[in-house]
Order: structure tokens, then C-alpha cells, then sequence
């Protein structure tokens, strides 16, 4: 991609369209921080279908997901979990520690290349960003922050009772 695009949503709609569009695009490596993974509809089977073809593209690509909540996934997300038993090798999702649990925002980035963000995750007001190498590269240093600061949080081996 050679220009930077960026586009800004504010529905629902809006937001799952831009997911969508991302996950569309190539990259490697799908970083995703969000509060308790509801607004990311990962039981719905067209979601987890666009996650399992990004993952089945390449035995490289890998998806980071950390929640501060995993509860959501766990009871309400077999789907999501089933994608977790078929490739445990290549997702890995952590739960935040206590300390950070106050972080509202949500995003999810592709590589260092794209980037969806909602500074207020509890609201579907954000952006969309492709190609933008600048602020993608400084969500996926936020996303390593982030990462440090949590633990694993659902194994491929949860039951989810």
C-alpha cells in the first residue's frame, strides 16, 4: 500500500466493517487488546471465520489477544474457542493484571502497517487506519506495554464452564 488511508466510524456497523477490513488485509501478526472481547463478536461464525482464514493463510501468522475480562469468551464464545483448539499453536490470549485494568480504549493492529482504534471502548466511535506505518507502530509498542502487564488468560484446554 502506498498511502496511508484513514477513515473514521461511528456505529456498530461502522466498527465491524473496519474489523473486517482489516483482517482483510496481509500481514503476520494480529494484536488485539480490547476490555472483554464482546464488541469483537468472536462467537459470531462469520467473525471466527475471518480470524481462521487469516490464521490459515500462512503456519507463520499469529493472533495476541488480551482481555481485561475473559469471562465474555469463555461462557459466550464457543466458536472463538473451538478456533483456539484448532490453532493453539498460533493464538496466544492473556488477561490483564489488576494494576492496568483501568485502560478504556480498544484497538486492534496488524503488524506495523493497520490499525482499528476506539479510544472509548465502550463506544463504537473510532478509526480505521491502513498503511499507516507511524501510529501503527506506536499502538503495537502500546500493545507490548500492555502485553507485559497481563498473564495467560484462556488455554486451548479451557473448558469453559
Amino acid at each position: 500500500m502506498d498511502e496511508a488511508s484513514y477513515e473514521r466510524f461511528d456505529s456498530a456497523e461502522g466498527f465491524q466493517a473496519a474489523v473486517e477490513r482489516l483482517l482483510g488485509q496481509p500481514g503476520r501478526e494480529l494484536r488485539v487488546f480490547d476490555p472483554d472481547g464482546a464488541a469483537l463478536r468472536l462467537n459470531d461464525s462469520a467473525r471466527v471465520g475471518s480470524l481462521e482464514r487469516f490464521l490459515a493463510a500462512s503456519r507463520t501468522r499469529r493472533l495476541y489477544l488480551v482481555l481485561h475480562d475473559t469471562d465474555h469468551l469463555t461462557r459466550h464464545c464457543p466458536r472463538m474457542l473451538g478456533l483456539l483448539a484448532r490453532y493453539s499453536h498460533a493464538i496466544q490470549i492473556h488477561r490483564t493484571q489488576e494494576h492496568i485494568r483501568e485502560i478504556q480504549d480498544a484497538f486492534l493492529v496488524l503488524d506495523s502497517q493497520h490499525y482499528v482504534r476506539r479510544p472509548a471502548a465502550s463506544f463504537y466511535r473510532g478509526a480505521i487506519g491502513l498503511g499507516d506505518e507511524t501510529e501503527a507502530l506506536a499502538m503495537r509498542q502500546r500493545f507490548m506495554e500492555i502485553w507485559e502487564a497481563s498473564f495467560p488468560g484462556v488455554s486451548a484446554t479451557t473448558a469453559g464452564l
